[in-house]
């Protein structure tokens, strides 16, 4: 279980989080959704210590890790594993290599017993006989299932997915989709999906919850989100660009074609 406690953040004099509460059930596939820069990434790297709150708590398993020392909180970060944005693969590696980076760094397995797992995870996945390739040899949706592999490479409890979907056709999206969701009923993780793919949210998602001005604005079903009178999500989910949501200036010049910003 996750808890999230009034968490706060800002950097220099800019308020990213404003108080966020939040819970996560053992086994949920959770989504988070929210316009780019609103904090959904940033919330991530709380959850696994990659950034301290300036207030606030969070709970893994019952234990604050943001008052451990770091040793606590290398043995809690072994609890998760990540799937980055742009799949984050070592170019000189090849995919064996980085499906086995974390076993490298964190347990004493053989050479033999890796190269096991890296198959197995990779089967997982949807790839075989790539584990001699390097990520240039890959397309952008491999990519994305050996940074999956790798994710999972360590059997970890909670598996953290950050814009899963973003850059993919919508097949390959559709793909990823399909294996965040047997992945979470095969391994039985907790899944927490950052995402403003709403097709990809309704897909995978137990519950969404939508981030908005550095609070929780919406948690709730993908039936409910949907049946929701509330005008701001109303917007987001529909993608609209009129409603209370305003646009971003770009270069002065606000999308609607006035200069008002």
């Amino acid at each position: 279980m996750i808890e999230i406690q009034e968490i706060t953040k800002s950097f220099g004099d800019k308020p990213v989080l404003r108080g966020v509460d939040l819970k996560i059930d053992t086994g949920e596939s959770i989504v988070i959704i929210g316009r780019s820069g609103c904090g959904k990434s940033v919330l991530l790297k709380h959850l696994i210590g990659l950034i301290s709150p300036d207030s606030g708590r969070i709970l893994i398993d019952d234990e604050d890790i943001t008052s451990m020392r770091d040793s606590d909180l290398y043995r809690v970060r072994h609890k998760f594993g990540v799937l980055f944005q742009s799949s984050a693969l070592f170019d000189s590696m090849t995919v064996r290599e980085n499906v086995c980076l974390g076993l490298d760094e964190h347990t004493t397995k053989s050479g033999e017993e890796k190269m096991v797992i890296a198959k197995d995870k990779l089967a997982m996945v949807g790839l075989s006989d790539v584990e001699d390739l390097k990520p240039a040899e890959l397309s952008g949706g491999m990519k994305k299932r050996v940074g999956l592999a790798r994710a999972i490479a360590m059997d970890p409890q909670y598996v953290l997915y950050d814009e899963p979907t973003t850059g993919l056709d919508p097949i390959m999206a559709d793909i990823i989709n399909e294996l965040i969701i047997r992945l979470n009923e095969q391994l039985d993780v907790t899944t927490i999906v950052v995402t403003h793919d709403m097709v990809s949210a309704y897909k995978v998602a137990d519950r969404i919850v939508m981030l908005h001005r550095g609070v929780i604005m919406f948690d709730g079903t993908p039936a409910e989100i949907k049946n929701t009178d509330n005008k701001v999500v109303r917007q987001f989910i529909e993608g609209r660009a009129e409603g209370p949501i305003k646009p971003v200036p770009i270069g002065g010049i606000s999308l609607r074609g006035d200069r008002s910003g």
